[in-house]
């Protein structure tokens, strides 16, 4: 890389996927939460990190924490056999009024941003799609399917599409309608140039696997193509490779001082896949004989019924991501990047599995700031460890505080605030090591007050068992209004192998 000016009049600025963007709970939402911000904050405050709004109607395509914390308004404090039938009119109703609004029946999605967004993530985009993508190609997708409305199409049909148009082309001007995301970033390093960019990408070319639960392997007609056309769910290695090396190809020669680019975790460690053993033992390797969706319970698994993957699934799954890695971290020392070990941190973090890391993943400074903070103090036990896992959310139903979790947020593959803010720590600490400098700390108290899940847990989760079920109905209960199972839509929009909603 070859660096022409003294001063770079952008800070910071990131690309790639859901990570990048703050997606949790199913959506797009407060993307000022997301951890690319929460590194911005503790910039300079002339520092400016313009980022798209997604908060109408609580995000796109579902806010799951709002959706349930609107049931609560409904129905009390649980679901039942005799509010069933209401609960399922409010999930409907909701989220048709969602899908109209986001698929342009309500208004004409335009924004009067003319400048570019220094967040360029979009979610559900691989590595091409940074290439591929761009206004004209959303438009067509979008205008091509007219919407429907049915029990079994509750989320809006082209909710990626839509996020991708406001965020590369935030005006739809025609100057930006042919941009993709590597043709904004060259726009803004022309711009005055950049000064740290964060490459954020890579794991939705192997979270289909967890998504799906099936492994399908990248062909060579997979290469090079856009969302709609891929038919698999993990990228081949050497396929992996030749993408990253398209992309970086395309950064190195620009006008951009650093380049971060994080390892990817294992997808095994997300709580959107249950481990599973039939005989009700604690895997002692870390790996369990099944993985199965988080809605079904352990005593109610089948593997003749439900779909999974299995413990040899999950090794493979875990080796390819190593293998991942060490592509990110070879390419990154061959085009000058920074490497930011997330991947490492992450498998730190994770309860039950992958023993022997050293490395500690909670920063003091949020420790305290949970001791700090009455809604979350319990949360630190007596030797000062804090109480929060990879697992996902569970309540004490006594206390109605987190008794588990509160790293991953209800869509179980996205962090919580709290996870994000973990991430951006790993960042900052990367980013200090190569000499960008911070004038603020990371805003810990900031940080975890909103993260509501975890300082407000809705009291609709205190039987988790029951809630899910009630979400994730099949279409055989057509009585619930909503036929087709909700959480299963929400987890399968990050599968690399993109269907149709029926």
């Amino acid at each position: 890389m070859f660096f022409r000016r003294n001063s770079y009049k952008h800070k910071l600025v990131a690309m790639g996927d859901s990570m990048a963007q703050g997606f949790k709970n199913g959506g797009i939402y407060r993307t000022d939460l997301s951890f690319p911000a929460i590194l911005a904050r503790s910039m300079n405050n002339k520092a400016v990190f313009d980022l798209p709004s997604f908060t109408a109607q609580a995000g796109i395509p579902i806010n799951m924490e709002v959706l349930i914390r609107g049931l609560e308004q409904e129905l009390g404090s649980s679901v039942n056999l005799w509010n069933s039938v209401k609960a399922g009119r409010y999930v409907y109703n909701t989220l048709r009024r969602i899908k109209s609004y986001w698929e342009g029946n309500k208004k004409e999605l335009f924004t009067d941003q003319h400048k570019l967004f220094h967040n360029q993530g979009v979610w559900g985009f691989s590595i091409s799609d940074c290439w591929l993508i761009n206004d004209d190609f959303c438009r067509f997708h979008i205008q091509e399917k007219k919407t429907r409305y049915s029990v079994f199409s509750v989320l809006p049909d082209k909710a990626m599409y839509t996020t991708a148009r406001m965020v590369l082309n935030p005006s739809f001007s025609d100057h930006y309608q042919k941009n993709t995301m590597v043709d904004n970033i060259i726009e803004l390093q022309e711009d005055g140039g950049i000064e740290n960019l964060i490459v954020c990408i890579g794991h939705n070319n192997v979270v289909g696997a967890a998504t799906k639960l099936q492994i399908a392997f990248s062909e060579e007609s997979d290469l090079n193509a856009p969302y709609p056309d891929r038919k698999c769910t993990v990228f081949r290695p050497e396929h992996f490779e030749q993408e990253l090396r398209t992309l970086y190809t395309s950064l190195s020669g620009l006008d951009i001082k650093r380049v971060f680019v994080p390892t990817i975790p294992y997808i095994t460690i997300p709580p959107a896949i249950r481990g599973v053993n039939l005989d009700g033992s604690k895997p002692e390797s870390g790996y369990y004989d099944y993985y199965a969706r988080f809605w079904i319970w352990d005593e109610d698994f089948d593997p003749v019924k439900h779909p999974h993957l299995t413990r040899n699934d999950a090794i493979l799954l875990d080796q390819i991501v190593d293998q991942y890695n060490q592509i990110i971290r070879k390419q990154a020392d061959e085009f000058g990047f920074i490497t930011v070990p997330v991947g490492r941190y992450v498998k730190a973090a994770a309860r039950r599995r992958h023993k022997g890391e050293r490395i500690q993943p909670y920063p003091t400074d949020f420790i305290d700031a949970l001791i700090r903070n009455p809604k979350t103090s319990f949360m630190v036990d007596e030797n000062g460890y804090p109480k929060i896992s990879t697992d996902y959310l569970r309540l004490n139903r006594e206390t109605g505080k987190i008794d588990r979790g509160g790293i991953f947020s209800l869509d179980g593959l996205h962090p919580t605030t709290i996870g994000y803010g973990l991430i951006a720590n790993i960042y900052r600490q990367s980013m200090e090591k190569h000499g960008v400098k911070f004038d603020h700390p990371i805003d810990w108290d900031f940080v975890i007050e909103h993260e509501t899940l975890v300082t407000d847990p809705p009291k609709l989760m205190d039987d988790l068992r029951l809630l899910l079920r009630f979400l994730a109905l099949g279409n055989q209960e057509r009585v619930m209004l909503f036929g087709k199972n909700l959480l299963q839509q929400v987890v399968e929009t990050f599968s690399s192998r993109p269907e149709e909603q029926n």
